[in-house]
């Protein structure tokens, strides 16, 4: 089961392609910012631009870069069941640690349909733990209650949910008893561990490991709020690439790149973000 401070990994890139030397040091550089893991693939993994071999690929380097050391939770969300099941049963023979699935994003799934698509996931990867990442804003829909208990009479290897919503009403509802639930907001980490979260997988800590495994160590209402804020800074410019970026700054050789269509930093925003990570 994870537990902890995760990062939500960026997925290094040279242009178009996977840069294949700067996962292991990435991975040393979360690591020694006091992560317990990282999920592969995600939102800022930018996970559902690649095609699914570069994805079981990205995800091989990342589990060997890890080599025990970090948990490594792979997000194996894809627009079709056929894709997902493939992602999710090529992460259990990797050996991940876990898998998480978003709901295919663009069509409005009723909850038959959301509840086979799960299910067949949480099969394709068990006996490896599965998680259910609730993303709203991302998925175009919210994945219902109802569907998250049909799934537990189904699906023996559900382990919890990744929980990406704001503000916290409409994170608090999926605090189901008996799931780990883990944090996507920096803001609402403190309010989440208080409620009962087991802890957070954050995009920040992709790039700023350091603070978010300090703040889910010793959980304050002030270090959520300085998080946000810092969330907030990072949001005024392109995030993956801006995450990419400040990586650089911080000594880390992951290269800006992103896959189309997100789109590169301009000029004018690489010279206020490097004014502000030296003033921050």
């Amino acid at each position: 089961m994870l537990r902890g401070a995760l990062a939500a990994a960026v997925t290094p890139l040279h242009g178009e392609r996977l840069d294949e030397d700067a996962f292991a040091p990435y991975v040393r550089f979360l690591a020694t910012g006091g992560l317990d893991g990282l999920l592969a693939l995600g939102t800022t993994g930018e996970g559902l631009l690649f095609r699914p071999e570069e994805r079981q690929r990205a995800l091989e380097l990342f589990l060997a870069a890890a080599d025990g050391k970090l948990q490594v939770a792979a997000h194996c969300g894809a627009q079709t069941t056929a894709d997902t099941v493939a992602l999710a049963a090529h992460a259990a023979e990797a050996g991940a640690d876990a898998v998480a699935v978003i709901g295919p994003p663009y069509f409005q799934l009723d909850e038959r349909a959301l509840l086979e698509h799960f299910a067949a996931a949480a099969e394709a990867c068990a006996p490896t733990p599965f998680y259910v990442y609730e993303f709203e804003r991302a998925s175009g829909y919210a994945v219902p209650l109802d569907v998250l208990h049909a799934l537990r009479e189904r699906a023996p290897n559900l382990a919890g949910l990744k929980v990406s919503d704001a503000p916290f009403d409409r994170f608090a509802p999926y605090l189901v008893e008996g799931l780990d639930v883990f944090v996507g907001p920096e803001a609402l980490i403190f309010a989440g561990l208080e409620a009962g979260a087991t802890g957070a997988v954050s995009g920040l800590a992709a790039a700023f490991p350091e603070r978010v495994a300090a703040l889910v160590a010793e959980p304050s209402d002030a270090g959520a709020v300085e998080l946000g804020e810092l969330r907030a800074a990072v949001e005024r410019f392109p995030r993956h690439a801006a995450l990419k970026f400040l990586l650089g700054l911080r000594g880390v050789p992951v290269r800006e790149d992103v896959r189309r269509p997100l789109r590169a930093l301009s000029d004018g925003e690489r010279e206020e973000l490097r004014g502000w990570h030296a003033s921050s």
